[in-house]
């Protein structure tokens, strides 16, 4: 161990290097709030630290590389001058941690995934368990990501996340608003609900679904005007949250709901719990329940159970409408999952090759649904600017995953973290252009 005169005589000063999901964005965020009342500094480049910790991904090839490249460029870093520490944390450190320590022995800790304290404490700062839920926020000061749950008990056969996050564990309720209150103290108006499963919400807890009742309550922060659901598991999904966007006016029309794929023999060997029949039922009842509502979601195409006759049936699935926004991942291999045995048979160019259909696809919908929004008067939340080049979203926007809206603006200032009604003028396949008429 060292304390904290060890790591910096000159006083610690720390870049955090955030990779992955929003979920571990939280995490970063959490621990650099704790740094932070430690009297740590906190600094954007490594060049003005003297401690890089990365908090990293595991989740795919893709993600582990990049992880595996940051730590790389932290070692080159620390060897340039005398008295840098590096620490490694996360998702990847969690799963491969002897195998890192193995081929990487220049880091100078290494740390697993939803524990914060042991970071803490390594960098001779006392964790104080007050600060529980306090946040140094990373994203603009107007929207941030609230964490209702851990972990994952969904058994999906391609999926590492449980490997490395372990099994479902809710917040409790009242800790949950505490934290947005305090997020909405610091001028937050967008919170961006996220977990790996948010629709399990509260049923390790309070042995029942309580996804809708937490946000009955959160809808009743005066300050928070948007609400943004996202990570919503299809299979058993709490039918009462749609009763609660109909309540809860700050509760925007929009769910991230991975369905994954739509064939049912894929589905299955992909134990997702639900069958083609019951997601498309479960879509039509959101869709005819909630009033505008856009539904983002993600599917994955290679999967060893996927044959041509699969394939096709997805992407005439996607061809139907059914969802505004639309992520596709390739299949990825990953050890100590079950798909794991399955092999990988789908060739990588026959992957690309798929995924780029289901892609075509979608950018037709969306670009035909962005035509319907021209000469139309939208609510636009202002997220950044250039130059008087102006950066917004919509309601059926989340941020840094789906459209935009740009607006030129060289005159009028407008200013992040505000909303504005705007006149769409044009569209594109996934931005959309307007002027500010109030």
């Amino acid at each position: 161990m060292h304390n904290k005169n060890d790591i910096s005589a000159n006083g610690l000063r720390v870049n955090v290097v955030s990779l992955g999901c929003s979920k571990n964005l939280v995490d970063s965020e959490e621990l650099m709030a704790q740094l932070r009342h430690g009297n740590a500094t906190l600094t954007n480049e490594a060049d003005d630290a003297n401690v890089v910790v990365i908090n990293t991904c595991g989740f795919i090839e893709a993600a582990k590389e990049e992880s595996v490249n940051t730590i790389l460029s932290a070692v080159q870093w620390k060897h340039e001058q005398e008295g840098r520490k590096v620490y490694v944390m996360g998702c990847l450190s969690e799963r491969y941690r002897d195998d890192l320590v193995k081929e990487i022995p220049e880091i100078d800790g290494y740390f697993g995934s939803n524990n914060i304290q042991p970071v803490v404490e390594q960098l001779g700062v006392d964790y104080k368990r007050e600060l529980l839920g306090e946040r140094f926020l990373t994203t603009p000061k107007h929207f941030a990501y609230l964490k209702i749950s851990e972990g994952c008990d969904n058994p999906c056969s391609f999926c590492s996340i449980p490997l490395m996050r372990g099994g479902h564990k809710s917040k409790p309720i009242e800790q949950i608003v505490k934290e947005a209150k305090q997020l909405a103290s610091l001028g937050v108006n967008e919170l961006i609900i996220i977990g790996q499963d948010t629709t399990y919400y509260g049923l390790d807890l309070y042995g029942k679904r309580r996804l809708a009742e937490l946000l009955l309550q959160l809808g009743e922060i005066d300050t928070i005007r948007w609400i943004r659901l996202m990570y919503a598991y299809p299979a058993k999904f709490p039918l009462d949250v749609v009763d609660a966007f109909n309540q809860v006016p700050s509760l925007v029309p929009y769910i991230d709901i991975p369905v994954q794929h739509i064939a049912t023999p894929v589905l299955r060997s992909m134990r997702r719990g639900i069958s083609r029949e019951s997601t498309i039922d479960l879509l039509n009842r959101l869709r005819d329940g909630i009033h505008a509502l856009a539904l983002r979601s993600t599917c994955i195409v290679g999967y060893p159970a996927e044959g041509e006759a699969e394939f096709e049936e997805l992407a005439a699935f996607i061809e139907e409408g059914y969802f505004h926004r639309l992520g596709v991942f390739t299949y990825s291999q990953e050890d100590g999952t079950v798909a794991h045995l399955l092999g990988d048979p789908v060739l990588p160019e026959e992957k690309e090759r798929r995924r780029a259909q289901i892609m075509e696809i979608q950018q037709r919908h969306s670009f035909e649904r962005n035509q319907h929004l021209v000469d139309s008067v939208i609510d636009v939340l202002i997220d950044e600017h250039d130059n008087g080049t102006y950066y917004g979203r919509t309601v059926w926007d989340a941020p840094e995953v789906d459209n935009q809206v740009i607006i030129e603006s060289p005159v009028k200032q407008l200013h992040t973290g505000r909303f504005y009604k705007v006149r769409i003028t044009d569209a594109m396949e996934y931005d959309v252009f307007g002027d500010v008429v109030g």
